[in-house]
């Protein structure tokens, strides 16, 4: 009795997920395909020294930048470095700090910043972030960082052995920055509005309309194009905002996505949406290997008193092999789980599978778009 009641409950599951999967799509929100036009954020960078660290610093003598940036920052401290000086750190890094200012920060807000070394620093593990200004791309402070730097890797070395987890030159401070200066936005001016789609789509961006227009009436939202959306908004912050927050809570359902294959070819990774469709072919792939390889023979005479003399003849031995090549038929697909059956029919390996997708698709027998990386 319990074993019939586990198989109907995993048969109804499984019909349950074949339902889900067979839908054509589920609704979504407008905040997660929009993004709000001029509500950004904004990079930061700043050049500054970490101390503290056990050895592990920048060979001075190699990275000169970071003694000149110690005795910028010495005095600035009031402490005047003889000229001529060979200072010898090895607790002190060069780095380069990150961070992203988040719209609408408000001076003395906090945020993460990310710490890079730039010489030649074994690890940052124990090191603190001395006070770095971070500024923006038209050169004026916004915020300033400082605080210890948090590394998640770990390393030990010794009798010329070394062992290494992740990664130890690179790291973050968690709310390691303090804004200073604010970014003006011109959110609360005007009664306009540009929603910007993730994804460009002219069905999706009349969708987004449709919707807006039904809930708050007829002409307010008008699809530029095919990623962006017009809004007409009232001219006040507050009700602005307000009308935002509605608008992006309303729920819309995509329409099928453009069929798209996505092959890495560092990795050697192939990546396709369910979209995707196959028409009837025929592929043949096969793999040809030439391998050369190079022997020295020493040929020495029998006797030493013979007049010869000891040569080295080299030995050149050239093979040619050629593997596969059959031709098998592929059928046509339509649905994705019919086309990885189809594809993995072949036996071929990434590498491989890179180049019967595109040929396949110059061949019009691949319904979709390949995009290589």
């Amino acid at each position: 009795m319990n074993f019939s009641l586990v198989s109907f409950g995993a048969r109804f599951c499984c019909l349950l997920l074949g339902a889900l999967l067979a839908l054509p799509g589920h609704a979504e929100r407008i905040r997660d395909l929009t993004t709000v036009q001029g509500v950004r954020d904004n990079a930061l960078i700043g050049y500054g020294l970490v101390v503290g660290l056990d050895g592990t610093g920048d060979q001075t003598m190699q990275t000169p930048f970071t003694t000149q940036g110690l005795n910028n920052m010495l005095s600035q401290l009031g402490i005047t470095v003889p000229a001529g000086t060979n200072m010898q750190l090895k607790n002190v890094a060069a780095v380069m700090v990150t961070a992203q200012l988040p719209a609408f920060a408000r001076a003395g807000q906090k945020m993460d910043v990310v710490v890079s070394s730039m010489g030649n620093a074994k690890s940052l593990r124990g090191g603190t972030l001395l006070m770095t200004p971070l500024k923006g791309v038209d050169s004026q402070v916004y915020a300033l960082a400082q605080g210890n730097v948090l590394i998640s890797g770990a390393g030990a070395q010794g009798g010329g052995s070394r062992v290494q987890i992740n990664q130890l030159n690179g790291g973050r401070i968690p709310s390691g920055a303090v804004v200073e200066r604010e970014v003006p936005v011109n959110f609360a001016r005007g009664n306009q509005l540009h929603l910007q789609l993730n994804d460009a789509d002219f069905s999706l961006a009349q969708k987004i309309s449709d919707a807006i227009n039904r809930r708050f009436g007829s002409g307010m939202a008008i699809p530029v194009d095919s990623s962006t959306v017009s809004v007409s908004v009232p001219a006040s912050g507050p009700g602005k905002v307000r009308l935002l927050a509605d608008i992006q809570n309303l729920s819309v359902t995509p329409g099928p996505m453009d069929a798209r294959v996505v092959i890495n070819s560092r990795t050697g990774s192939v990546v396709m949406n369910r979209n995707v469709t196959l028409d009837t072919c025929a592929v043949a792939q096969g793999d040809l290997t030439v391998q050369i390889s190079r022997n020295n023979q020493v040929s020495q005479p029998d006797t030493s008193f013979g007049g010869g003399q000891t040569v080295v003849a080299p030995e050149t031995q050239v093979s040619v092999r050629s593997e596969g090549g059959s031709l098998q038929q592929i059928k046509a697909s339509a649905d994705l789980s019919s086309v990885v059956s189809a594809l993995n029919s072949l036996g071929a390996t990434p590498n491989d599978l890179m180049a019967i997708l595109q040929s396949m698709q110059s061949a019009g027998c691949l319904r979709a778009k390949v995009e290589i990386e």
